[in-house]
């Protein structure tokens, strides 16, 4: 199959885990309805917690995760393939793990990915993140060969490092993923750019759920969850920060198509890296 429905739910998780697998299921089967064969959700489905005590209670286990536990249901239920962007997970060794799960459309679990590049920051207006403070980073890249598509893995700020992209593509994956909670002032400056830009290097989709929005811990997260074809072009946007479903019909041959005609992957070439010192003509030959 080339050519499959795909959904990027756009949501404003609180700190209410309950409260969100509630509004999870409630547009993963709106999304179905719509037609979707592959739905996937944003960064941080479970919840958006900032405070450290309210997120060591809020997060459980990966067999107890009641978002991970939904999604087994309703993939099986509806027979489509549910992508949980990414939930907190209480690892075996007491830390958390920032982990997307996917589940086929007869509930099994395909494949988990933990994100690998922490968002360690400041920005203007003394705004600051410290991911690596609260999660395990991740070590391995992951790529999915499902009868719809092949699909690569991404979470958020692993989209500013393009050689994980890369070594998805030249995997096979024609569809990449980036489930996100991009901030405001970052997204306003560089979402729709890297977005188009990851799509344009490695000829493949690009499917980007994002939680959008002023959340109940006071962030604000810049929404406007992307599906972008291997042309660079955006096909279905949600143009705003409220919680919304954005649609487009996947064809893995335009993947093809786009790698034809930009053989990138295929003509790149290994090279070394050389830093030549520009030394000033009046010190050469200059006794130490």
């Amino acid at each position: 199959m080339t050519m499959f429905k795909a959904a990027a739910i756009q949501m404003r998780s609180g700190t209410d885990v309950g409260r969100n697998a509630m509004e999870f299921e409630r547009m993963v089967r709106e999304a179905a309805d719509q037609g979707a064969r592959y739905v996937q959700t944003p960064e941080m489905t479970g919840a958006i917690v900032r405070d450290r005590e309210a997120r060591a209670a809020a997060f459980t286990t990966e067999d107890r995760d009641p978002i991970a536990g939904a999604a087994a249901r309703l993939s099986a239920e509806l027979g489509i393939f549910v992508h949980v962007g990414s939930t907190a997970i209480l690892r075996s060794d007491g830390k958390l793990a920032n982990r997307a799960f996917l589940f086929g459309p007869d509930g099994r679990l395909i494949a988990t990915y933990d994100k690998i590049h922490m968002f360690d920051v400041d920005l203007d207006k003394g705004e600051s993140w410290r991911e690596s403070s609260a999660y395990e980073p991740g070590d391995r890249s992951v790529v999915a060969d499902l009868p719809i598509a092949r699909l690569g893995f991404a979470i958020c700020y692993d989209l500013r490092f393009p050689q994980l992209f890369r070594a998805q593509a030249l995997a096979g994956a024609s569809v990449l993923t980036v489930p996100a909670a991009f901030t405001r002032q970052t997204g306003e400056a560089h979402w729709h750019v890297l977005l188009r830009a990851r799509a344009i290097e490695n000829g493949a989709w690009v499917v980007a759920a994002a939680q959008g929005g002023l959340h109940e811990d006071g962030r604000e997260t810049y929404g406007h969850s992307l599906i972008v074809d291997p042309w660079g072009r955006i096909v279905a946007e949600a143009d705003h920060d409220e919680p919304a479903i954005v649609l487009a019909d996947i064809d893995t041959e335009a993947s093809t198509a786009a790698h034809r005609k930009i053989p990138n992957l295929k003509n790149a070439r290994d090279f070394t890296s050389e830093v030549i010192a520009d030394e000033p003509a009046g010190l050469r030959g200059a006794a130490s």
